[in-house]
């Protein structure tokens, strides 16, 4: 068994206070349960070792961003709203409007304004008070739901990924100085998802717990023309084999085949923004490459994006913070720096987008999706 897959601190995956029963249901132990708030019990993750779902297949997605109205006359109405700016290019906080009271021309203009602003962090929101069904609906706007392959969710709502950290007296940074993993969710998948809602329901008591988020197309434009040209008609492989192994190893659920699709290094987006497509979660080598090749070039580009805090911002988590990214032009990770005695609920809901593309003439052309059947994935030998 690969040692990466051995070691892994509870206070990352959440397992340290579970309990299941015979028929293969785990669920969160009551003495977890007792020191969370209340806002976050109906988005307790649950797993169901029976719940299986057959690999995703194509779909076309067209981008709300491109129907909606550039003067955001729906999203900005009146005069009792504020906006801050997190950075010159990246991330916008917002005061004094409510999601849940946004018509369907307003939701494609929050898509519009995300595909601008990267992340936008809307403040003292009741979407989620409204509840996981609520929730699921609100995201479906902006197209499938996507269902996670490993994650709990909330029970009867598998495409809320819900994650729990922390409550455990293990020492996190047992096994690693920093525990920061700069992703782009599910780049895995043959349509990774786009519109992205994410939310902290129970927030570390001495706080701590953010989110940091880095911009991709800024990642792009920083390089020069010479190294442009030489990436631009890049490929690389990005795989849900690590995740899914992970979750055999935890004794956890591996809901969907683990799956390894190609796209460009280089990806441009529906409004035509190009975009360094690569990440340290699940980018796993570069296509054509020889080995020592691909692993130079990718810790560059990954370095790039991980050192450059001047086109990076963090968002503080508050009661009823609601925050949307666009997660084709960011990448984002936890910072595990609470006391992981304490608890952080963070829920995610997303839909599915388009099949990354290097050029838009390609858009929405139908590809299959590779799902992994090689020796890699010790699922294959495990009843999981």
């Amino acid at each position: 068994m690969p040692a990466r897959y051995v070691k892994v601190p509870s206070a990352l995956t959440g397992e340290s206070n579970l309990k299941s029963d015979a028929k293969g249901k785990v669920v969160v132990g009551e003495s977890t349960i007792a020191k969370l708030s209340k806002e976050s019990l109906p988005y307790l993750p649950t797993w169901d070792k029976n719940e299986k779902y057959e690999p995703y297949t194509f779909q076309e997605h067209h981008d709300n961003a491109l129907k909606a109205d550039k003067s955001f006359p729906d999203l900005f109405k009146g005069d009792d709203y504020v906006t801050t700016n997190l950075s010159p290019k990246l991330g916008t906080e917002i005061r004094g409007i409510q999601l849940s009271e946004l018509n369907d021309a307003g939701r494609d203009q929050v898509a519009l304004l995300a595909s601008q602003r990267g992340v936008l962090v809307f403040r003292d929101q009741d979407l989620i008070d409204k509840g996981p069904e609520n929730l699921v609906e609100y995201v479906s706007h902006y197209g499938t739901p996507h269902i996670h392959p490993t994650s709990g969710a909330p029970k009867g709502h598998p495409d809320i990924h819900s994650v729990l950290t922390g409550d455990t007296k293990e020492d996190a940074f047992s096994t690693r100085n920093n525990l920061v993993v700069w992703h782009s969710d599910v780049s895995y998948e043959l349509n990774p998802t786009a519109v992205s809602f994410l939310a902290v329901t129970n927030i570390p008591k001495a706080g701590g717990g953010d989110t940091v988020f880095a911009d991709n197309r800024e990642a792009y434009n920083r390089l020069s023309p010479l190294f442009k040209e030489k990436i631009d008609n890049l490929k690389a492989v990005h795989s849900a084999v690590d995740q899914a192994n992970l979750a055999v190893v935890k004794g956890g659920v591996v809901k969907r085949h683990p799956v390894e699709n190609i796209h460009p290094v280089v990806r441009t987006t529906p409004s035509g923004q190009k975009v360094l497509y690569v990440n340290s979660g699940f980018t796993r080598r570069i296509v054509d490459l020889k080995g020592e090749e691909s692993d130079f070039l990718l810790k560059f580009l990954l370095q790039h994006i991980a050192s450059s805090q001047d086109f990076q911002v963090r968002v503080n988590w508050q009661p009823g913070t609601v925050a949307i990214f666009d997660n084709r032009i960011v990448s984002h990770s936890a910072i595990l720096d609470f006391d992981t005695s304490d608890g952080r609920l963070i829920i995610r809901a997303a839909a599915r987008g388009e099949r990354p593309v290097h050029d838009l003439e390609d858009l929405n052309k139908p590809d299959e999706n590779l799902v992994y059947e090689g020796p890699e994935y010790i699922g294959n030998h495990r009843e999981v």
